[in-house]
Formats: structure tokens, C-alpha cells, sequence
């Protein structure tokens, strides 16, 4: 019975991303509700999730709980640290919430709203949040090495060597367009500029007070 159970809700779980992605792909005319397109979100995150990172995680990976990451076996207090697993969770989740799903879809945005749902949805789903998460777990398996040490190591010293190259050279152009699009952005927004300004000693003082071990990630979250 349990079992059925969870069959008929993954399908209806299944049923209706399709339904919220479908609704806003046929309706025509500009207005559309973006609970549909929240819900296609959740939907599809929540499937791959179940399905298909848990098959990444227990087929291709392999992931061991009791295997020690680089932060425990080389703990220095500068580039191997313990942390909170919250707050590794933030900073990859915000890294992957990067130039790619919020410069993308903005352009996808100008062909309709279906273009820029699927490249999120699929690209998150298949190709930004696996790309991540296999190359974040290779790390941690040779002791949180760079990809371009990795390939050093793996293929040849040269190989590595314009890995870490174009690594550098792809990061910079990211980093000008993110810049770029951020500037313009803010460039008539007082508010939007302000909380920048508010965010960042915000961040730096939430990072001490994390740091000393006398609060709580939780309260420091609820503070900041």
C-alpha cells in the first residue's frame, strides 16, 4: 500500500509540472501567472531530486557518509575548514544560481516565457546542478585539488595547464558580463544599490560571529 502510494503521488507530482509548464506554453497573450511557473519549478526540481540525483549519488558517484572530506584530514583553518553543512549548502547554491540561470533566461525571456522556464528546468536540472555536483565530489576525492590540477594529474601536465588557462579566461568574462548586467541594473535603482551596501558588512559580520562558535547558524540566519 505504501508503495502504491508513492507511486500515485510521483505521478501526480509529475502530472502537474507538466500541466504548470504547459499552461503558460499555450496561453495566449502576455499575461501570465507566475505561480505556474513556480510550481513547474518545484515540480521538476522535486522529481529530479528523488530520481535522478539519487541515482547520481548511489550509481555514479558512490557517495560514502563515512568517508572523511578534505576539510576534516586537512583542517589548517584557512582553505580546508569543517562547516556547517547549511552554509556550504548557501554557498553552492548560490553559485549555481549564477550568471548562467539568471543572464540566460533573461535572454531566453524575449522569445516567450516557455524558452526561459525550459532552460532553467532542464539546465539545472541536467546540466548545471550535475555538472556541479560530479566535479565538487572529484575534488573532494583527491583532496580538494582544482579541476586543472585534477587533469594534471589525470592526463597530462600541458592538458592541465590550458585547463587552468581557459578556467581563468572563462571566469573573467563571466565575471565582467555578471558585473555588466548588475551595474545596469542598478544604475537607476537607489534601493537596489543600497542593499548591496547593507548586504555585504551585513555578510562579513554574520561570517564572525559564525566563526567564533558562540552562535548558531540558525540565529545568525534569523538576525541577518
Amino acid at each position: 500500500m505504501n508503495r502504491i502510494f508513492k507511486i500515485v503521488l510521483w505521478v501526480a507530482v509529475s502530472l502537474l509540472g507538466v500541466m504548470s509548464v504547459l499552461v503558460p506554453a499555450l496561453q495566449k497573450g502576455e499575461p501570465v501567472s507566475a505561480l505556474w511557473l513556480v510550481v513547474a519549478g518545484v515540480c521538476a526540481f522535486a522529481v529530479s531530486y528523488r530520481f535522478y540525483s539519487a541515482w547520481l549519488m548511489a550509481k555514479v558517484l558512490v557517495l560514502d557518509e563515512e568517508r572523511a572530506t578534505p576539510a576534516l584530514t586537512r583542517n589548517d583553518g584557512k582553505d580546508y575548514v569543517p562547516t556547517n553543512k547549511w552554509i556550504v549548502f548557501g554557498h553552492h547554491f548560490a553559485a549555481i544560481a549564477g550568471p548562467g540561470p539568471l543572464v540566460g533566461p533573461v535572454l531566453a525571456a524575449q522569445f516567450g516565457f516557455l524558452p526561459g522556464t525550459l532552460w532553467i528546468l532542464i539546465g539545472a536540472t541536467l546540466g548545471g546542478g550535475v555538472h556541479d555536483a560530479i566535479i565538487l565530489f572529484g575534488s573532494m576525492r583527491r583532496d580538494g585539488k582544482s579541476l586543472g590540477r585534477m587533469l594534471q594529474e589525470e592526463i597530462n601536465p600541458f592538458i592541465g595547464l590550458v585547463a587552468l588557462v581557459s578556467l581563468l579566461l572563462i571566469m573573467t568574462i563571466l565575471l565582467a558580463v555578471l558585473g555588466l548586467v548588475v551595474v545596469k541594473a542598478l544604475a537607476h535603482s537607489p534601493w537596489g544599490t543600497f542593499t548591496i551596501a547593507m548586504t555585504i558588512p551585513l555578510a562579513m559580520v554574520m561570517g564572525l560571529a559564525i566563526r567564533t562558535g558562540k552562535v548558531g547558524v540558525g540565529l545568525v540566519s534569523a538576525v541577518g
